[in-house]
Formats: structure tokens, C-alpha cells, sequence
């Protein structure tokens, strides 16, 4: 992969996994929890997001391979789940893909959150699978797979920076804002 190629699957990424979105989806499910639980759930699931994204790197394309799936066939699902969540959005709905507030909060709130629902799907779902099974079908080699792997790493990081700082992120831009943004990323 060329530099160009590197910023270009790092602003996919980025974009697909939203960090700031992301950071309002923990607030809001770790917001009945102690700070200690917050910063385990936080590092728990970010492992889980970069560990969930270097095994669909390395692994990904095979996998499809034992389903018999081809990449074009999930070009075309991906894009018509993107689609339909981009009309959710237009519509001012929360996609039921990305619905945390009702259903999932109030079934697992003593459970353990971090790898499901937190990591998987909320974070490393299905629209980051396809970008990195897509991207990997499309820069073949063991080189630009750990380029993949390095960006995905970083982007985790940096998740749980901002999940460790949601607490003064959250008391700084008010649950209003919170939405705000929500709805914007």
C-alpha cells in the first residue's frame, strides 16, 4: 500500500468506526456504572475492537471463502445496509443497527458489555468487516496487512482514550450535546 492508500483505509476506518459516536454509544451504556467498571469495560472492549479487526484482516476473505461468499456479493450487501442506515439518519431515526438506548441497556445491564453488544456489533460491526475484508481483497500481501493491522491498532487506542475521558467529555458537552452528536456522526 502507497501512503495515499494508507490515509485513505485510516479515514474509512475512522469514519466507519466513529469514535466520537462511539464515545456517546459508552457513555450512555456505562452510565449507571462505577468509574472503576467504565475504565474495564472501556479497555476490555477496545482489545476486543482491534482483536475482532486484525483477525478479519488476516482471516476474513477465508472465512467468506468456507461460505462461499464472493467480495462483490458483500460489496453490494454492505452497501445496501450503509444505505439503509444513511435514510434512517436522513429521517431523524437512530437506526434500529445502532438503537442502544431501550433495548440493549435495560436486558444487559448487569451483564458484562464490553466484547457484546459494545465491541461486536456496535463498534466492529459489520460496516468496519466489510471495509477491512474489502480493503485486504484489494491490497493483497503481507505488507499492506500489517499497514491494516497498525491502523486498526491506533484507531482502537485511540477509542479507549476517549472512552477512558468520557466522563469529563460527557460533563463538558451535556447530554444534549451528546445527542447532538449522536445524531450527526
Amino acid at each position: 500500500m502507497d501512503n495515499a492508500a494508507i490515509v485513505s483505509f485510516a479515514t474509512s476506518m475512522f469514519a466507519i468506526l466513529n469514535p466520537i459516536g462511539s464515545i456517546a454509544i459508552f457513555a450512555s451504556m456505562t452510565a449507571n456504572r462505577s468509574k472503576p467498571d467504565r475504565n474495564s469495560i472501556a479497555i476490555r472492549s477496545t482489545i476486543a475492537v482491534a482483536i475482532i479487526l486484525v483477525v478479519v484482516i488476516w482471516a476474513g476473505e477465508a472465512i467468506l471463502g468456507l461460505f462461499d461468499v464472493e467480495i462483490s456479493s458483500l460489496q453490494v450487501a454492505g452497501g445496501i445496509m450503509l444505505a439503509m442506515i444513511s435514510l434512517s439518519m436522513l429521517q431523524s431515526q437512530q437506526s434500529s443497527i445502532q438503537d442502544t438506548k431501550d433495548s440493549e441497556t435495560s436486558v444487559i445491564t448487569d451483564n458484562d458489555i464490553a466484547v457484546v453488544p459494545l465491541a461486536l456489533p456496535m463498534i466492529a460491526g459489520p460496516g468496519a468487516m466489510v471495509t477491512v475484508i474489502v480493503s485486504t481483497h484489494q491490497y493483497k500481501g503481507v505488507v499492506p496487512n500489517i499497514e491494516m493491522s497498525v491502523v486498526c491498532i491506533v484507531l482502537s487506542i485511540l477509542l479507549a482514550i476517549g472512552f477512558l475521558a468520557s466522563g469529563p467529555i460527557i460533563r463538558f458537552i451535556g447530554t444534549k450535546g451528546l445527542d447532538v452528536i449522536s445524531k450527526i456522526m
